[in-house]
């Protein structure tokens, strides 16, 4: 288990009216109901705080911030309905209370005079234990800001926004990082044991070693088996157990030894084995509700630093937590123990269709499936779509705003996505039906395909394992402007942009899925790829399956661990068409796909000696246009080139100036970024002599 515990010294107070400076040392406690979950302390750490920050910046109207960082201990009732749903938390030790308790870091960062801000918490909801903060300030991203420098724009601070964050995930680890405890699950004191399975892939020739996320029951080699195969649609090839080793007694990693199997790069490894200890991984649901309430509701007397200011809350995520808020509405935690709603809005990028398995016994949060990796674990199970639903495969009916609705504190909510999640997480199952019919948009959520995006963003100078330069196209000027459109939608009922995703009688292609592997594919006819020399399409796209967990999934229990493709039934996806250049049509375009200089998607495949035509998890392409029509001739591109696009340079910034501020009256670009693309696109070398 990972400890939670402040790296300097640290006092508590209790009953507390007001907070004193972090400089000067201060905390609180907060007595708790005896059957109540709830926050019961929070000790600050002076240490780690600092009032103010920012190197003493002042921000507009708003005036200079202060950081807080420290501990948030809390206690979790079993009986209550709304906790009784986390797997194991029956199985959980409890103090003498009866309640399951744990501990987590906190993060608040807050104008030092409250009355100056805007009165909005945003929550960070971090990713493995590290925020995103910095992507909103154009900043580096840090837990511990400090400096000037990590202000950035200021673009949050400007606006008056109190940002928030805790450890919610088990996995997180690292010097700052947001972590919590949470308890291990025992059998009435006894060890609790389990199938667990391990994808591993070194895209190196020097890695040997790979962590296990849970200990082995017994490093008894025969109780375990390790395959590997160069291909994902390979048959799996059996490891001697003389090719491999646990790596100590404890069995916590294991090892590829290298005589008679000599190490394959980027070659997959599937370890299977009983473990030991599961966790209560989504008690970390519990500990974020239970904090946001009390940073919420709670009021000066019980320490709250926030007490009396908090009107709105807001939520930001990229990627795993986004994941993880999917499951937070589906389980129902946007209900605190008193009936209200946690988070009015929730501004969400990168979730795709998935969950992140945080309440299955022996639940890995850290995992993710895409196009080459993490098919085989319970991510992807149904429900998809927030509105109620059945599953026409296996006759579940449910939906992921159910619970919410019926408590009547559903959020309201973005959706948004890049090329990347409708290629390889299964987008499109957010706003269509099990069998690939378009749905209406629920009342609080719209849906934004982010045109030609990949997950992350990439550096177009590299390739990395890819085989071609990785896609640098950023979303965040669009998180700007979604963050007030919600903000707006959530403070004064505004309505916000329309939903822009590829719908089925609309710019959406539908992705075929290959029975019996674990890809399928894209016609490119269909999908109306050009073909651009020197550029392999192959069409490859996850397929959704309907897999088999063994009967007890629906209480968080795993059986048959990893499951099986063969002969499994299939959900239909969709992702957008592409125009002449092989650029997405649906979705909101930001201007370097508007006006492009290269064709960008949000898939990729591997060159040799790294799986070679396999997909790239989460990298995506930039590929160049040719500067001249007899350059692109020659070549024999389809796409026109630069100067035939543009003529020149003044022709290309006119293009982005359009595009930029078609954008802008869509309310997808705040003016502050209208300008910035102008700028670059007049600072850039395109079409210069």
């Amino acid at each position: 288990m990972r400890s939670t515990k402040p790296t300097g010294p640290s006092r508590t107070t209790s009953g507390a009216s007001t907070r004193t400076s972090p400089a000067r040392g201060a905390g609180a406690v907060v007595a708790a109901p005896a059957t109540k979950s709830s926050i019961t302390r929070v000790v600050f750490d002076p240490v780690r705080s600092q009032s103010p920050t920012f190197g003493g910046m002042s921000f507009g109207a708003v005036g200079q911030y202060e950081k807080l960082r420290g501990t948030a201990f809390g206690e979790i009732a079993p009986a209550d309905p709304r906790n009784a749903l986390i797997t194991d938390i029956q199985l959980a030790p409890v103090n003498h209370r009866g309640l399951v308790e744990y501990s987590m870091d906190i993060f608040i960062l807050k104008p030092i005079n409250l009355r100056n801000g805007n009165h909005r918490l945003l929550f960070d909801f971090n990713n493995r234990g590290q925020m995103r903060l910095g992507r909103f300030n154009e900043a580096p991203m840090t837990n511990n800001p400090a400096t000037a420098a990590d202000a950035g724009t200021g673009f949050i601070m400007n606006l008056g926004y109190t940002v928030v964050s805790n450890g919610w995930d088990f996995g997180a680890s690292g010097v700052n990082s947001m972590k919590i405890t949470v308890p291990v699950a025992t059998n009435g004191g006894e060890t609790i044991t389990g199938p667990s399975y391990e994808y591993i892939v070194f895209d190196d020739s020097t890695t040997l070693t790979s962590p296990l996320a849970y200990a082995a029951a017994t490093t008894d080699k025969s109780k375990a088996a390790l395959t590997v195969r160069p291909r994902l649609d390979d048959r799996p090839a059996a490891v001697p157990l003389t090719g491999w080793e646990y790596t100590s007694p404890a069995g916590t990693a294991i090892r590829l030894l290298p005589v008679g199997n000599p190490f394959q790069q980027s070659h997959i490894y599937e370890f299977t084995y009983t473990a030991k200890d599961p966790v209560v991984a989504a008690a970390g649901l519990a500990a974020t509700r239970d904090f946001v309430s009390y940073l919420r509701h709670g009021t000066a007397a019980e320490g709250n630093p926030l007490a009396g200011d908090v009107q709105h809350t807001i939520s930001y995520s990229i990627s795993q937590p986004s994941r993880v808020l999917n499951d937070f509405q589906t389980l129902g935690f946007n209900e605190d123990t008193d009936g209200r709603r946690v988070l009015d809005g929730i501004l969400s990028h990168t979730g795709g269709g998935s969950g992140d398995q945080i309440n299955f016994r022996f639940g890995q949060t850290d995992r993710t499936e895409r196009n080459r990796q993490n098919h085989l674990y319970p991510e992807s199970v149904f429900p998809f779509a927030h509105q109620v639903l059945t599953d026409h495969l296996n006759g579940q009916t449910a939906g992921r705003s159910e619970r919410c609705e019926a408590s009547n504190t559903s959020p309201k909510r973005f959706e948004v996505n890049t090329a990347n999640e409708y290629w390889c997480k299964a987008s499109s199952l957010l706003h269509t039906d099990t069998q690939g019919n378009d749905l209406p948009d629920p009342e609080n959520v719209r849906f934004y395909l982010l045109s030609g995006l990949s997950h992350g963003v990439g550096d177009i100078t590299d390739r990395k394992e890819g085989q071609q330069f990785t896609n640098g196209v950023k979303p965040f000027a669009a998180h700007r402007a979604l963050l007030v459109a919600l903000d707006q939608w959530v403070s004064q009922g505004t309505t916000p942009p329309k939903s822009e995703v590829p719908r089925r009688a609309k710019n959406a292609a539908l992705a075929v899925p290959q029975q019996g592997s674990q890809t399928g594919v894209v016609p490119q006819g269909e999908l109306g790829w050009p073909t651009i020399p020197g550029v392999t399409y192959n069409g490859l796209i996850t397929t959704r399956y309907l897999l088999d967990f063994g009967p007890d999934l629906d209480k968080g229990i795993i059986s048959n661990y990893p499951p099986s493709v063969a002969g499994r039934p299939s959900y239909p996806i969709f992702v957008s068409k592409v125009d002449k250049d092989g650029n997405e049509v649906a979705g909101v375009r930001l201007p370097p796909v508007e006006a492009p200089v290269a064709t960008t998607t949000g898939w990729a495949l591997r060159r040799a000696s790294f799986g070679e035509n396999e997909g790239a998890e989460s990298d995506g392409q930039h590929i160049p246009f040719m500067t001249t029509k007899a350059e692109r001739l020659a070549a024999g591109d389809p796409r026109l080139s630069l100067e035939e696009r543009y003529k020149d340079h003044c022709g290309y910034v006119k293009a982005v100036t359009k595009a930029a501020q078609k954008l802008e009256k869509q309310r997808f670009l705040l003016p502050a970024d209208v300008r910035r693309y102008i700028e670059d696109a007049q600072a850039s070398g395109v079409l210069l002599p």
